[in-house]
């Protein structure tokens, strides 16, 4: 969501209007799943990907213009081939369906960007929200918002429909999915727009460093911890989104330790590492990742195992932490270990893709 509305911004200044395409239905494993965006605008401007470029995309920017010139959405469908299936990622010949609608950027109170300001907003609040828009006829292009809080604004067209797409969006909320809806005869994607993941550094040392730019690239919402002024400055951090100076134990527990935060100890220091640990065990947190070798991990364990804490949590800590990159330098340890951690989050197993898919026929 929030690349999304950078791309507006982006674009806000140059474009009156663009074509927003967004991938609404696949058949198979690509690339970018259900949800991916391109901005295409009147003056020719693209930001953005349903897909990773080539055929499909440029199918998409060709018809994008199409909707611009009509004003009028389009539910574009497009049957690949085999080739282009291998280009985007599928394994044979399919269909995918892009639904492709006009924004006006220069029209104030612009329904789809009103929405999706509410959504980030809300998200800023560490909520989550779904916008529903409706593929087909009659009255493609409308939309609902729903919020995890039960609001609901906008309409799909007809009362009955909008409490039935609710509760769908509700239950794609809570799986944090986004998904196309076939209800009462009726077709309409449900986007899922959640606030960003955190990553919580303990420790503003030199792999704490490239470690925040990278996760800032990646979308994730960023805070560094460290009781030592000099260590966590701006001029150190000049990506961070927050920089907290004091205790570590004590700050940390300011820091919303849920499924989608990653935390990470870098301090390298024992009074830092055990009084997180101690907390952050005692936490739904996602990924907890300690610096250090295999002994100092284990040392480290121990400690915490005769202080009590039971085994399966005590295995929650990812010591060494990272993939086995080879990592040496401070770069490519930041590297290993936001890899392991967005492999951590999607549920992936981190070997090569070569090995888990196989190589794809010459």
């Amino acid at each position: 969501m929030s690349e999304f509305l950078e791309h507006i911004e982006r674009l806000r200044q140059a474009e009156g209007k663009v074509a927003l395409a967004t991938l609404v239905s696949t058949r198979g494993t690509t690339p970018r799943k259900e949800g991916a965006q391109m901005l295409v605008g009147e003056g020719g401007r693209i930001l953005g990907s349903v897909t990773i470029g080539g055929c499909v995309d440029a199918q998409v920017i060709e018809e994008s213009a199409a909707v611009l010139g009509r004003n009028a959405p389009r539910l574009l469908e497009l049957n690949l081939g085999d080739e282009e299936a291998w280009e985007i990622g599928l394994t044979c010949g399919g269909t995918i369906e892009v639904f492709i609608e006009p924004v006006a950027l220069d029209h104030p109170g612009e329904a789809t960007l009103a929405f999706y300001e509410r959504a980030r907003a809300h998200a800023g609040r560490g909520g989550r929200a779904a916008i529903v828009t409706r593929l087909d006829p009659p009255g493609p292009g409308a939309k609902l918002l729903v919020l995890d809080s039960g609001a609901l604004e906008g309409s799909l067209g007809e009362p009955f429909l909008d409490r039935r797409f609710a509760a769908e969006a509700g239950e794609a909320l809570r799986a944090g999915t986004s998904r196309t809806l076939f209800l009462e005869g009726v077709r309409a994607f449900a986007e899922v727009l959640a606030p960003p993941a955190i990553l919580a550094v303990v420790g503003a040392g030199h792999v704490a460093m490239p470690l925040v730019a990278l996760a800032r690239t990646l979308g994730f919402r960023t805070i560094v911890v460290d009781g030592r002024p000099r260590f966590a400055t701006p001029e150190r951090f000049p990506d961070v989104d927050e920089l907290r100076i004091g205790i570590p134990s004590d700050l940390v527990q300011e820091v919303p330790l849920v499924p989608s935060t990653a935390l990470v100890l870098v301090a390298h220091d024992y009074k830092y590492d055990l009084p997180v640990l101690r907390h952050a065990l005692g936490t739904p947190v996602g990924y907890i990742g300690l610096l250090g070798s295999t002994r100092r991990g284990a040392a480290i364990l121990n400690l915490l195992r005769e202080e009590g804490l039971a085994e399966a949590a005590l295995a929650r800590v990812r010591v060494p932490i990272g993939l086995d990159l080879g990592a040496r330098s401070a770069p490519e340890i930041a590297l290993a270990i936001m890899a392991e951690i967005v492999a951590v989050q999607h549920g992936a197993t981190g070997l090569p893709l070569s090995e888990k898919v196989g190589r794809a026929p010459r």
